[in-house]
């Protein structure tokens, strides 16, 4: 079945929460890990992937009835790694700081599972306007990710969110936060929330379709 199927609004929001590309998904966790010692990090990175996504599903939608499926893996890759220049060489003359900050990262967006997903099984498979809405949800979803983790791990770790100091001098950082253990330690324990609600929505969503049964017998 073709998910272009389901309504727009159903795929701008599902990449948000029901499939978030992190969280649900396990989809980009080297950058998400690598990436959000910092909010303004992360925020950089989600804006740099949403443009990257965006951009390769709408192009990719448009051209998919003349991309031979010989070649459709190889076509994916150079559209995608065409809108990544892009976003590096943007980042780079708007915020060079960042763009020190994230390093290679940037590049590495090119073989991004998630970006490469979308394409193979999505953007390829349906008109424009579906293509354009799973890519901005899964976007959101990526870059809410991301936001999340940036912005524990700086406030636990450096006492400030977005650069900005939040507690008085006597406040004593976690430094391993803002180190790879705290990354994993954080991720960790929001995968663990994620997947408790997940269970618990399942769990209620079965309740509620076992109840006309009873009403019916």
């Amino acid at each position: 079945m073709r998910a272009s199927a389901a309504p727009l609004d159903e795929e701008l929001a599902k990449g948000f929460w029901r499939e978030n590309p992190v969280f649900v998904q396990l989809l980009g966790l080297c950058p998400a890990l690598a990436v959000t010692n910092s909010a303004i990090n992360a925020l950089a990175m989600g804006a740099a992937t949403t443009f990257v996504l965006v951009g390769a599903s709408l192009l990719v939608s448009l051209l998919r009835n003349f991309i031979p499926k010989q070649v459709r893996i190889t076509t994916f890759i150079i559209v995608i790694a065409t809108f990544v220049t892009v976003a590096d060489f943007t980042l780079q003359a708007l915020a060079p700081g960042v763009h020190k900050e994230l390093g290679a990262f940037v590049a590495l967006i090119v073989v991004n599972c998630l970006i490469l997903g979308r394409q193979e099984a999505f953007a390829s498979r349906n008109p424009p306007r579906a293509a354009l809405a799973d890519a901005l949800g899964m976007s959101l979803g990526f870059g809410f990710a991301l936001l999340l983790l940036g912005s524990i791990r700086e406030i636990l770790g450096s006492g400030s969110l977005l650069g900005l100091p939040l507690f008085g001098p006597n406040f004593e950082p976690w430094v391993i936060m803002i180190l790879p253990p705290g990354g994993f330690v954080t991720l960790g324990l929001l995968l663990g929330i994620f997947a408790r609600l997940k269970e618990r929505r399942e769990r209620v969503q079965r309740l509620a379709g076992a109840a006309p049964e009873r009403g019916m017998a």
